[in-house]
Parts: structure tokens; sequence; C-alpha cells
């Protein structure tokens, strides 16, 4: 039978494997990272009428610049992150992960690089190879920080195209400084110039500040967002950026025709109608958050500082084994492939319980 080796497949293509976390049926699932409240209902509401509209329009190719959307995420922004934004500014697409292709697809491709500082978000690399963009693995610290004068010396050794840095950073979870992001685009005018992505996927869960007003007089940074964490719409695959709007220009030569569909602008649209209340779901995950961590310090296991939505635990002998072991309790977390280290994201009170819970019947049973 013929096989994906028997096919005329790319080079960097062969041999590797497709993102995914493991989709297993058990009784508690916290391993992607999801919010694990459901829209309300006032919001579910407002989306049926919403889609309603559009649905008598479909017949019709969507709003091909999404200009009422990325209106409201402009206004969103404006208010969340500290710093005036217009819609000139903002650019929407599926997903986050559509967004960093598009910024690959403009600024990076073949006989360009990228750089990112791993452990992080694992996407940034098999989107570069997927644009035909090389891959740099950068350096951290042992406690998961970005090594600075590392960091700065690889970007003027490899003079990369594009710098991604992940604030807070997924699967570790730490926040990154604006003093260190400043620096790192520094160093990133010097050797190129170059683009330096700030993936800020988690921030509405941060202790601190979204990064969003560095963007200013700096051309060449972009700030990359989402609204299927804070927003509790994974489902929904609407991610957006803020940067310079030539930034916004470039990316718009690499979009496909009518990208986002009727359906998702009014989606989304609904979501941004409801943003107080959503975020006060924010607010409870964060203190569930805090309390897994403090929990976890208790019971014996290191934990990574987080400003997450998630907590980066161990430290394990074998990481996967003790995954297992938690599952066979009857929740999932997330294995990532750092040594030594699982990720378990912040769900309602009772599925924290039951991680809680497991994870004590491990310690104990690692320590007898």
């Amino acid at each position: 039978m013929t096989g994906i080796d028997d096919l005329p497949v790319r080079d960097e293509l062969r041999g590797k494997s497709p993102y995914g976390a493991p989709q297993l049926d058990v009784p508690v699932r916290l391993n992607t990272n999801e919010n694990p409240y459901p829209l309300p209902e006032p919001l579910v509401e407002r989306i049926a009428e919403r889609v309603r509209e559009a649905a008598r329009d479909l017949n019709r190719y969507p709003d091909r610049d999404a200009v009422e959307l990325r209106t409201r995420l402009a206004e969103y922004l404006t208010k969340t992150g500290k710093y005036q934004v217009g819609i000139e500014n903002v650019w929407a697409a599926n997903g986050s992960n559509e967004v960093i292709q598009q910024l690959l697809q403009t600024f990076g491709g073949p006989g360009r690089t990228a750089i990112g500082f791993e452990p992080s978000y694992s996407m940034h690399a098999l989107i570069a190879r997927g644009t035909g963009t090389g891959w740099i693995s950068g350096p951290r610290n042992e406690d998961f920080t970005i090594d600075l004068a590392a960091a700065e010396q690889a970007i003027a050794e490899n003079r990369p195209d594009v710098v991604f840095v992940t604030t807070p950073n997924n699967p570790t979870g730490n926040a990154v400084p604006p003093e260190t992001v400043l620096a790192l685009y520094e160093a990133a005018q010097t050797a190129k110039p170059s683009m330096v992505v700030v993936d800020e996927a988690y921030i509405e869960f941060s202790h601190g500040d979204s990064l969003l007003p560095l963007i200013e007089g700096r051309p060449n940074l972009v700030v990359s967002r989402t609204m299927s964490k804070a927003f509790g719409a994974a489902g929904l695959r609407l991610g957006y950026l803020a940067a310079h709007p030539a930034v916004v220009d470039a990316v718009q030569l690499v979009r496909l025709p009518y990208h986002l569909s009727a359906i998702t602008q009014a989606t989304a649209l609904a979501a941004l109608e409801h943003t107080d209340t959503l975020l006060k779901y924010v607010e409870q995950l964060k203190s569930e958050r805090d309390r897994l961590v403090a929990e976890l310090r208790a019971i014996g296991y290191d934990v990574v500082g987080s400003d997450a939505n998630f907590v980066q635990f161990g430290r394990f002998a074998d990481a996967h084994e003790a995954w297992r072991k938690i599952l066979d309790r009857g929740v999932l977390v997330r294995d990532n492939g750092v040594p030594g280290w699982l990720r378990v994201s912040a769900g309602t009170p009772e599925e924290n319980d039951a991680f809680l819970d497991a994870v004590r019947e491990l310690k104990k049973e690692q320590s007898a």
C-alpha cells in the first residue's frame, strides 16, 4: 500500500509527525489549555442571532477585510492592553496559528530562518518548517527563563529573519519581562533587521500587563493573540495580531481570498460583545491556577511559577511514566517532551481536585 514515504513529499517533512495532543475519553481532561467553562447562555443566544443574520447572505463572499471584526478587536485591545490601537493596526485570521503562518509566509520562507527559545510553543517550529523557513532553537536557562546573553549571541550569529518570543511561555508558563523583549528586539534590528513576534496567547491570565505598548515606534514588532483561551472559544479558531499598519498591509499579500468566513466573523463579534462576562471566568481560572501552584508545591513537586492558565510541574525520573499513572487515575495531563516535567491545564475546581488527588497518590506511590 502507498504511504507517505512513497509520495514526493518535501524532504524536510519526511519522518515528521503532525501536531496534536492525545484526545482520550477520560473523566478529567486537562491537557490542552482549554477554558473549561462553557459559554454563558446569553452569549450562545447572541451567537445564534449573529449567525442567523450572516446565514441570509451566505450566497455572497464574506467581508474580505473583516472591517467590523477588526474594529471591535482594536477596541478590545485598547481597553485591556493600555495602548491605543486602530483597525489599521489589527489583522485577524483562523486562529493564532494562521496568524503565525501568514507572518512566516511574509517574512520567512525558503532561504530565510526563524528562531525561538525552547522549550516553547512547538507550532512555531512546525509552521516554520511548513513554510520552508529554517528553524533555529535558541537557549533558555535551567529555570526556563530566556538566557538573554546567549539569545543575543544566537541572534547575532544566525541573523534570523523572524524572532519568536512567547509570553507567557507555553509549556513552562513563565512570563518574559519587557526589558528582555526590548533587548531581543534591539539585537534583532542590529543583526538583520528582523521581525520580532511576541506570542501572547495566554496574556489575559498573566499577573502583568500586555507588551502591546512596545509596538510604539517599533515597526518590526508584532503582538499575536487568540480568542481560544481567555474567550473560551477554542472551537471558533480566531486569532489576531497588533502591529504597525505596514505589517497589516504586508500579511495581506499572502492571505487566502476571503479567508475568514462570515460565520466565523459573526461568532467572534458576538463574543466581543460579552468580554466583561468572559473575563470574569479568566479571574476564576487565575485563582484556580494559583491554587494548583500552591497545592503542588505543598505536595512536594517542583513547579514553575505560572502566568498562564496551566502549570508545569515535576520533576520526574520518567515523565511519560508519571503521565501514564496520572491517566490511570482518570486524569489526562500533557507530556510535552520536556524531560522531567508535565503540564496541567487549570480546570474547574472539581477537575482540579481530581487532579490533585491523583498526583497526591502518585507522590505517595513514588515515596513508598
